[in-house]
């Protein structure tokens, strides 16, 4: 069993520590937010004593679970590595690729374990696509395009810190959002050596930019594209065109049950395509068991160079394209 520390106790917090109950790998004993009287009515409840996040760090808990503004997640991160606890932190790592990736060999350094919150790896259908494309039943991969959208923009007041476009929530729907699709683009395809953005505010008069667009190089040769619209109803699809058919992902409900749509190359007629359907998922449960099972072990999640930290460059290159209006080499 690992004793973990929730650090962010608003919604998402919440919804993570719900996510466990009843786990017989990992358990939510103590937690710190920077409000802690909105907090402790849940805490209580939930057998969870409130303390400040420096606290937590010189207590006897094994590990941080870090649902925080995103501009903070690499200095707490670097914070916990140093006291010797294992890190699970929501997606993104972080927003500076040199900043991140300061905090993932700081992890590897003091040997604990360090894991980013992209729960779209955990579940089935996503699984099953890898799996296509590795047995060749979709042939050579040639193109993926995806979109993540809602209503996000209207969810927050002005002054909430997901309205701080320069420090928070920078290409709009991408933190929150949009970089879920790029890691499963990284999952299923390899690194993205290229992209090209734009990015705009078109819907209100503040904050975050809620209509942004992409277009991807991968280093594998495939090409890409992925919208996030966030002043809109929510949508999300995934889709991987291959030279023997394509596969496709998506509805409105992204976090529990994901069917697969199929359609092999067929010269002779258009077919309809094959679903393939599985059993629904938490796919946040699963991230953070399998979290803990890996910090239990000492086993390494997030590494220097790796998927995690990619993806912040990825991130940094669509605002800079998007700032240039120029195709922008990934670092």
């Amino acid at each position: 069993m690992l004793k973990a520390a929730i650090v962010g106790i608003g919604t998402w917090g919440q919804n993570l520590v719900r996510s466990v109950a009843g786990s017989e790998r990992i358990r939510f004993v103590a937690g710190a937010t920077g409000t802690p009287a909105r907090a402790q009515e849940f805490c209580k409840q939930n057998r969870i004593a409130l303390m400040s996040f420096e606290e937590a760090l010189d207590s006897d808990i094994a590990a941080v679970v870090l649902a925080t503004p995103h501009s903070q997640h690499c200095r707490q991160i670097v914070a916990a590595a140093r006291a010797g606890k294992h890190v699970f932190v929501e997606k993104p790592l972080g927003l500076n690729f040199r900043e991140c990736g300061q905090a993932v060999t700081a992890c590897a350094e003091a040997g604990v374990t360090l894991a980013v919150g992209y729960n779209w790896r955990f579940q089935p259908a996503l699984q099953e696509m890898k799996r296509m494309l590795g047995d060749g039943r979709l042939g050579k991969l040639l193109h993926m395009e995806g979109n993540f959208c809602g209503p996000s923009a209207y969810r927050f007041s002005r002054e909430h810190w997901r309205h701080d476009a320069g420090h928070e929530a920078p290409a709009g729907g991408m933190t929150g959002r949009g970089v879920h699709v790029v890691d499963a683009m990284l999952y299923l395809a390899g690194p993205i050596d290229a992209v090209s953005a734009q990015s705009l505010r078109l819907a209100q008069d503040f904050g975050m930019d809620d209509t942004t667009s992409m277009l991807f190089r991968f280093r594998g040769g495939a090409s890409g594209y992925l919208g996030t619209v966030v002043a809109t109803a929510e949508t999300w699809r995934l889709q991987v065109f291959g030279s023997k058919g394509w596969a496709e992902v998506g509805d409105v409900e992204h976090l529990t049950k994901w069917d697969l749509r199929f359609c092999p190359v067929n010269l002779s007629k258009k077919e309809k395509p094959q679903t393939l359907a599985f059993p629904p998922v938490s796919t946040e449960r699963a991230e953070l068991e399998h979290f803990a099972e890996a910090a239990l072990a000492r086993r390494a999640l997030a590494v220097p160079g790796g998927d995690e930290v990619h993806n912040v460059a990825v991130l940094e290159a669509i605002v800079a394209s998007s700032n240039k209006r120029a195709w922008v080499t990934v670092q």
